[in-house]
């Protein structure tokens, strides 16, 4: 299985909480290709960025580079699909078909279509809309 993880996938996985958790120990079990995708690293990356920016500077934003830190860590270690040409061709066709969906949700599944990978995501209800998109949420 070739599995992308969606941006609350992605960040479960990087906080480690319960389900981050399970859903490690998920892959460990079933040992499919795991990747994330450049999208859900602009989300939570810019998630982080907003989060530091927000706070008086100094310890007060200690908490938000920590984590703005443990989302780098784990992007230098997982493999980013990147949104490419055939994404973008998919992204503006589902985008004449989807227009209710959310721009950033359907970048990710235009990749996810791309590479023909299973996308894991809790975005269920909006995802189930593209067709051929191939979803799982491995965190409920």
């Amino acid at each position: 299985m070739f599995a992308v993880l969606d941006t609350n996938h992605f960040r479960e996985y990087v906080l480690g909480t319960a389900s981050g958790a399970k859903l490690r120990s998920r892959i460990q079990i079933e040992k499919p290709e795991i990747f994330t995708c450049i999208v859900a690293a602009e989300e939570s990356l810019s998630g982080w960025i907003a989060f530091i920016r927000r706070e008086r500077a100094g310890a007060e934003q200690l908490t938000g580079y920590e984590m703005l830190h443990r989302c780098l860590d784990t992007l230098v270690r997982m493999s980013v699909l990147p949104f490419d040409r055939d994404a973008a061709l998919i992204f503006h066709s589902l985008q004449k078909s989807l227009p209710r969906i959310g721009t950033m949700d359907l970048k990710i599944a235009a990749i996810c279509l791309a590479h023909d990978a299973t996308l894991l995501s809790r975005n269920v209800v909006d995802f189930e809309k593209v067709p051929g998109l191939k979803i799982e949420n491995w965190l409920d």
